[in-house]
């Protein structure tokens, strides 16, 4: 693809801008300054302008380490979204695959491929959800048996789908659970069925994609290749 096509189509960008930013001297080829548009970019190219990667035109998929205090969505009359932490173009275009409560930390996925997205948050696909867990009082004896059999939520037709529970730290009322849904505010109102209170939530694990230990709250990067891929192989 020819570079300044490349950077119309990444950044969303005129022609006429797209050739003002790569005369500029500051956009590179895997590593090299180019300033010709019509150099063309391979399929493996990496291409970035002041030393900051440019995603590949096409899809988007993008790890964000969400602090507490933000909502998963676009607009919110109370609390700041997400999306003020990605600094990205045709913001837009982009969605949450899943979504996460404004106190609730860790892994959110973020998207502008509607069937990738999808494979993640229906129900039918069944894909796992790891929480790290912090509850206000003891953890039962019996709550990993409950889990697994599916435990009654108010106001919901049916049990919860059968869940895993693996305690990390009985003195710190500290657990994993890995579940398969995503209904509204599904742990804390498993935990509440339960009799407990859930204190903290950290969500650490989407399918097979962990959330990057390199990255700080607020942080964010595009997902790998292997990552893409193993939502649609799962």
């Amino acid at each position: 693809m020819r570079l300044d096509k490349y950077l119309c189509d990444a950044l969303g960008a005129t022609r006429k801008e797209a050739t003002k930013i790569i005369k500029s001297g500051e956009v590179t080829v895997d590593g090299e300054v180019q300033k010709s548009g019509s150099y063309k970019v391979s399929e493996e190219g990496q291409v970035a302008w002041q030393d900051r990667p440019i995603a590949k035109p096409g899809p988007r998929y993008i790890m964000l380490y969400k602090p507490d205090g933000f909502v998963c969505s676009h607009e919110d009359g109370f609390n700041h979204t997400a999306f003020v932490l990605l600094d990205e173009p045709k913001m837009e275009s982009l969605h949450f695959a899943g979504r996460l409560d404004v106190d609730t930390t860790g892994l959110v996925l973020i998207t502008d491929d509607g069937q990738w997205s999808h494979r993640i948050t229906s129900p039918k696909h069944k894909c796992e959800k790891v929480y790290r867990v912090w509850l206000a009082d003891a953890i039962g004896d019996d709550y990993a048996e409950k889990v697994a059999q599916g435990i009654e939520l108010r106001n919901e037709t049916a049990p919860t789908a059968p869940a895993k529970m693996e305690i990390v730290n009985y003195a710190e009322n500290e657990l994993l659970l890995t579940i398969s849904e995503g209904k509204y505010h599904q742990v804390k109102r498993m935990f509440a069925a339960l009799g407990n209170k859930v204190e903290q939530l950290h969500r650490e694990k989407i399918g097979q994609i962990e959330l990057d230990e390199s990255l700080e709250p607020g942080d964010y990067r595009f997902l790998t290749q292997l990552e893409i891929d193993s939502i649609w192989n799962k």
